[in-house]
């Protein structure tokens, strides 16, 4: 998984690069305020890149005695950072540039420059966006696209989806606030595409926000890991009762399982920790990403 979320990322830091120096190349010729609101789309995309990738070498370092569980949600609070910069500094400057265009209009010269770069744009983003896509349906499986961002506990595969698609959709709508303005000669056109590219950069941020905000305060594991945690403990011959299971990601490929039981009894403490051993290494066999498991013996009464 980490493989191919990386492979997603670098594959639209190129692209994303190549596509930002040819649009503020083109808006510095042309003047259109909605290809510059574009070039500030595709700068903040390529940094949010690179912030991802950082995100994704410091999760890998190695526990220590202050971070005694690793460093995994670091990838989790980039990803929120990410969110913040695309709202802040994407939505931020492109609302702004077409509220001053309207208000202050200029004229755009040499449209062709526009249209070429556009094209090329959608070209090397549309690249990027295939290889997203295909490495999110690896993910997703046949859950639905929305069910399997809910479920996803990798920001950066949504994360970059998210980002592609609003590229695209952004790229469309500045190809027809060019074409409106050539077409009708009023400049009002470019600086409104500035505008819809602004909010949907917005809605882009506030929904990435969203879905990382709950794996940033501490998410658990699915229901399903839940439920098949509390059905081996209570196959297990030397459980009575189960009386909590309380789950935490600390990471993509890192959970944190607690388990609070009430043992038969009758047992010695010998038996009880050869018990809460095995019953550790079949949680461990089912889930290879529970990582770490806590098992309690307290009386059903007192865990109440």
């Amino acid at each position: 998984m980490a493989s191919g979320s990386k492979k997603v990322i670098l594959a639209a830091l190129v692209g994303n690069s190549l596509i930002a120096i040819t649009k503020f190349l083109a808006a510095s010729i042309t003047g259109s305020s909605a290809m510059f609101s574009e070039g500030i789309h595709s700068l903040v995309d390529t940094g949010n890149q690179v912030l991802l990738l950082y995100g994704m070498k410091a999760a890998k370092k190695p526990a220590s005695e202050r971070f005694p569980f690793g460093h995994g949600k670091e990838i989790y609070f980039w990803s929120f950072v990410v969110a913040i910069l695309i709202f802040a500094v994407g939505a931020g400057i492109s609302i702004y540039e077409g509220i001053h265009h309207i208000r202050h209009p200029e004229e755009i010269t040499s449209p062709m420059i526009n249209y070429v770069v556009l094209g090329l744009a959608m070209l090397f983003e549309g690249g990027a966006l295939y290889i997203a896509v295909k490495e999110f349906g690896k993910v997703k499986g046949k859950m639905r696209t929305i069910e399997a961002v809910q479920k996803g506990k990798d920001p950066t595969f949504f994360v970059v989806l998210f980002e592609d698609s609003a590229a695209m959709a952004g790229l469309v709508i500045a190809l027809l606030g060019v074409s409106l303005t050539q077409i009708t000669g009023q400049l009002f056109w470019d600086g409104l595409a500035s505008i819809f590219i602004g909010f949907i950069l917005a809605g882009t941020a506030i929904w990435l926000a969203y879905e990382t905000k709950s794996l940033l305060i501490g998410e658990g594991a699915p229901r399903e890991t839940v439920e098949n945690i509390k059905r081996l403990a209570n196959n297990h011959p030397a459980i009575e009762k189960i009386n909590e299971v309380l789950t935490l990601h600390m990471g993509p490929d890192f959970i944190l399982a607690n388990i609070s039981v009430e043992f038969k009894d009758g047992q010695q403490l010998g038996e009880i920790e050869r018990n809460i051993h095995a019953l550790t290494e079949e949680i461990k066999a089912a889930h290879p990403r529970i990582k770490r498991v806590f098992i309690e013996a307290e009386d059903h009464s007192t865990a109440r």
